[in-house]
């Protein structure tokens, strides 16, 4: 079969498998062609089927292997092969941590000329029953019933009989009462396990860092038990505040570093794109002050209007930042150096996000002092990282 027939659905024998990219996948070259493949380990040789083609590449996923790699399991759950949640399960889980730090030290070399020799730290419970908030999708056919997305896909794969293995108990399958819809979201909080449709404003009662906190049950939340708690101690240790410090908290949500670095004693102002998470913010964390809206048009019309009236201060000595996964990008970047801060924690869930604002960052004046990272999404490619900088 030659490259230029490979059509959606074909299967290529024989590929010999790469190492891990980011993203859930591993770098195979097959007839002069790279396949990015899901479900393999570096050193197999596997069938693969492909899912889909791009103009220079293609994805797959490895449906057979003949040459299996001593690293490999077999996954526990049925739809491990079809489901988008779990890239990971077939992967022991002391490897699943090594392949999360290849791909942040890639990322950080490629993109960001940094050198990264640390590990991800595994985070309790670090296998199984660990996600406290889930959204399931209703599939009509054969018949109704509730499952998660198949990757790269709007296709639902039912829930096996028994559930969601990394979902904690109370989210593994949806109840019977669960709200009608094409959507549920579980979520398991200090307050207790509650199901809502998408959109529903009910509030459920979080604790972590000290404080409770009052959070959308649709909204965002550390879905990783222990990950708030991890995520304040890594941020708090590496800023090391001092009372009557200023901060900023930018990509606040509902206040959870804002409320350490208050507890602190820091003076914080927090910003948030989400309007319903800064009044949550404001009232669980009422030392801050919070403003809603997007974080590059505030940060930047702060600083042309400079002290007088402006939104947020001039001048910090801390900024957290904690952007979703498409990361800060270089006009955020360029108003945080601006502000010429003592410190910089940026927390990430995205490694390539994180290592080209670190790029940004170095080329305002700002270096990388430290980096951990963190094994909050066990059975999957996710990881979170704390990065701390410095001014040079």
């Amino acid at each position: 079969m030659s490259e230029a027939s490979w059509q959606v659905g074909d299967i290529l024998r024989g590929v010999a498998i790469g190492p891990v990219a980011h993203g859930g996948h591993w770098v195979a070259r097959h007839e002069g062609r790279v396949i990015f493949v899901r479900h393999a380990l570096e050193g197999e040789t596997a069938d693969v089927r492909v899912t889909g083609l791009a103009k220079r590449h293609a994805f797959g996923d490895a449906v057979s292997v003949t040459e299996p790699s001593p690293e490999r399991i077999s996954p526990p759950c049925v739809v491990s092969a079809d489901c988008g949640g779990c890239d990971f399960q077939h992967v022991r889980v002391p490897q699943q941590r090594e392949l999360k730090r290849q791909v942040v030290a890639e990322q950080l070399r490629r993109l960001a000329g940094v050198a990264w020799d640390g590990e991800v730290e595994a985070v309790q419970p670090d296998e199984w029953g660990w996600r406290t908030r889930m959204r399931y999708h209703r599939a009509d056919t054969p018949s109704p019933t509730w499952g998660l997305r198949r990757s790269r896909s709007h296709d639902v794969v039912a829930l096996p009989d028994d559930g969601c293995l990394i979902a904690v108990g109370p989210l593994a399958r949806v109840p019977a009462d669960a709200p009608e819809g094409a959507e549920v979201v579980g979520a398991v909080a200090t307050s207790g396990a509650v199901w809502v449709a998408p959109g529903d404003p009910r509030v459920v009662e979080e604790s972590a860092a000290g404080r409770r906190w009052d959070v959308r049950a649709d909204g965002f939340w550390q879905v990783h038990p222990q990950a708030a708690d991890t995520l304040v101690a890594a941020v708090l240790e590496g800023l090391a505040p001092r009372p009557g410090e200023s901060a900023l908290d930018l990509y606040c949500g509902v206040g959870l570093f804002a409320g350490a670095l208050a507890d602190a004693g820091v003076i914080v102002t927090g910003v948030e794109g989400a309007r319903t998470a800064v009044e949550q913010a404001a009232g669980n964390v009422p030392q801050a002050r919070f403003h809603a809206g997007d974080v590059a048009r505030i940060l930047g019309r702060s600083r042309a209007h400079g002290r007088r009236g402006s939104t947020l201060p001039s001048r910090v000595d801390l900024i957290v930042a904690d952007p979703p996964r498409t990361g800060a990008g270089a006009a955020v970047i360029e108003q945080i150096a601006a502000r010429r801060p003592r410190a910089v924690a940026y927390v990430a869930c995205d490694p390539a996000a994180l290592a080209r604002d670190l790029a940004t960052a170095a080329s305002h004046g700002y270096r990388l002092t430290s980096l951990r990272a963190f094994d909050l999404f066990p059975q999957t490619h996710h990881v979170e990282c704390v990065a701390l900088l410095a001014a040079e």
